[in-house]
C-alpha cells in the first residue's frame, strides 16, 4: 500500500492518536512502534515520510535513519522529548531532515508534515472530504458542521471532538484517548469532556437525556453509534 506518512514511535497512544489526526485531514498514515516493525513495513509498503522518535526501546532512532539513508532519500523528521543540541545535530548530521521537539501540538505538526510533502513532490494532496456521521456532516476544508443540512455553531473544540468522535465511529473510544487526541496533550480532565459531551448532544440529539449516537461507555469513554 501507500502512505503518505508513516510514524515509528514507540509511545503507541501517542502514535496511535497522532495517526488518527493526520488521516483526518486526509494524509494517509499508519504506525508501527518498533525499528525492526518499521523495516518490515518499507519492505512491503511505499512511504512518502517519517516522523521518527529516538528512543524506539532496544534500538536507537538514530541506528535506524542510519540504515534508511543506505537505501532511501524519503524526508525523516525527527521527533523526540531529547532536547539537547548535540541530540539536534547528530539527527540532521546523519540525514534526518527536521528535529522536532516533544510535546508537539497536532495542528502545528500536521502542517510541518504537509510542507514536507508538497516540498518532496506529493503537490496533490487530497482535499478533505466529507465526513458523515448519522444527521451530521463535516466539511474538513470549511470547518463546517451541518445537521440535516442545518449549519450548526461549534466552538473549536466542540468541533474538533465531533470529527474525531464521527471519524471514529462505531468504536469506543477512551477518555485518555480523547484527551489526547482533541485536547493536543493540553491538560483536559473529566469535567471539561463532559461538559463538551453535554453541549454537543444538545445540539445534535433528538433528546440530549437519551442519546442516540454519541453513547457514553461507563468506566471506559463514548461512542458516535451509526447504524
Amino acid at each position: 500500500m501507500i502512505y503518505d506518512c508513516l510514524i515509528v514511535d514507540d509511545e503507541m497512544e501517542l502514535a496511535e492518536s497522532t495517526s488518527e489526526y493526520f488521516n483526518l485531514f486526509d494524509v494517509k498514515s499508519t504506525f508501527v512502534t518498533s525499528a525492526e516493525a518499521c523495516r518490515e513495513f518499507l519492505r512491503k509498503n511505499t512511504v512518502s515520510m517519517l516522523l521518527l522518535d529516538i528512543n524506539l526501546g532496544g534500538e536507537s532512532g538514530f541506528q535506524l535513519c542510519k540504515d534508511l539513508r543506505q537505501t532511501t532519500g524519503i524526508p525523516i523528521l525527527f521527533i523526540s522529548a531529547r532536547s539537547s543540541e548535540d541530540d539536534v545535530l547528530i539527527a540532521l548530521d546523519i540525514g534526518g531532515d527536521d528535529y522536532i521537539h516533544k510535546p508537539y501540538t497536532l495542528r502545528v505538526l500536521l502542517a510541518k508534515v504537509k510542507a514536507v510533502l508538497k516540498r518532496y513532490g506529493n503537490e496533490a494532496l487530497p482535499e478533505p472530504t466529507l465526513i458523515q456521521g448519522g444527521p451530521v456532516q463535516i466539511d474538513p476544508n470549511l470547518r463546517r458542521v451541518s445537521l440535516n443540512g442545518v449549519p450548526l455553531k461549534l466552538k473549536t473544540m466542540e468541533y474538533k471532538l465531533i470529527s474525531y468522535l464521527i471519524l471514529n465511529k462505531n468504536r469506543v473510544i477512551p477518555k485518555e484517548e480523547l484527551f489526547t487526541a482533541v485536547w493536543n496533550d493540553v491538560f483536559a480532565g473529566d469535567g471539561t469532556l463532559n461538559v463538551h459531551i453535554r453541549h454537543l448532544r444538545e445540539k445534535i440529539e433528538n433528546n440530549p437525556n437519551d442519546p442516540q449516537y454519541i453513547r457514553t461507555i461507563w468506566g471506559i469513554g463514548y461512542a458516535f453509534e451509526d447504524k
